[in-house]
Order: C-alpha cells, then structure tokens, then sequence
C-alpha cells in the first residue's frame, strides 16, 4: 500500500510542477493560452496573477517532495490536504473539471497515504 501511496503521491507533486511551469511561463504563450482556454488579452492582463498562482503549486509539489523524501506521512497529509481543498475550491470558484483534475488525483493519494499510516501501526 506505501508503495501505491507514493506513486500517487508523486504524481500530484509533478502535475504541480507541470502546472508550475504553465502558470509561470507559458501563461501567455499560445500553448498556455489553449491549455487554459484565454484569448492572448485575457492572458496578459492575468499573467502576474498566474505567476503567483504557479509558485503556491511550485510550493505544494515541493512539500509533497519533501514529505516522499523524509518518509514522514504527516507532511504527505497535509500537502495532500491542502491540493485536496485547492482543488475543491478551484472547482467552485474558477472551473469545475479541477475538482477533478487537482481534486480527485490527490484524494485518492490521500487516502491511500492514510490507509498505509493505519496499517502501519
């Protein structure tokens, strides 16, 4: 089970890089304009506002890293936890297939992550 936990919790910390890399440099490029479906206008009057956002994702994937790397399921938890209530309020917010794009992916890694802690102890 640690392993399956891992695996996806590695998956949500690089699609948060991926998604990093987008907001910070492709925002206005036309494959970042495709990806989140913006006219080049719309695209450059947000760009400062998706660099910030891009760095928290930079943020929560290097938390998730961190947490694979030191073993310690309670960083993994709560960096889950905060993609996990990202991805909720994105989909109520912003757009409602990041529930699940963001949303799920880090669901299923949380709870895969807590049922190894339990059967762990």
């Amino acid at each position: 089970m640690k392993i399956l936990a891992d695996i996806f919790t590695f998956l949500v910390a690089s699609m948060h890089v991926g998604i990093m890399v987008l907001e910070i440099f492709f925002w206005s490029h036309p494959i970042g304009q495709k990806i989140f479906a913006m006219t080049p206008e719309v695209a450059e009057l947000s760009e400062v506002l998706a660099m910030n956002q891009g760095l928290y994702n930079g943020f929560l994937a290097a938390g998730l890293f961190w947490g694979l790397i030191s073993n310690r399921t309670d960083i993994k938890v709560f960096f889950l936890a905060c993609v996990l209530v990202a991805g909720i309020f994105g989909g109520i917010t912003a757009k409602t297939s990041i529930v699940f794009t963001q949303g799920l992916p880090a669901l299923i890694a949380l709870v895969l992550v807590l049922s190894g802690a339990k059967n762990k102890s």
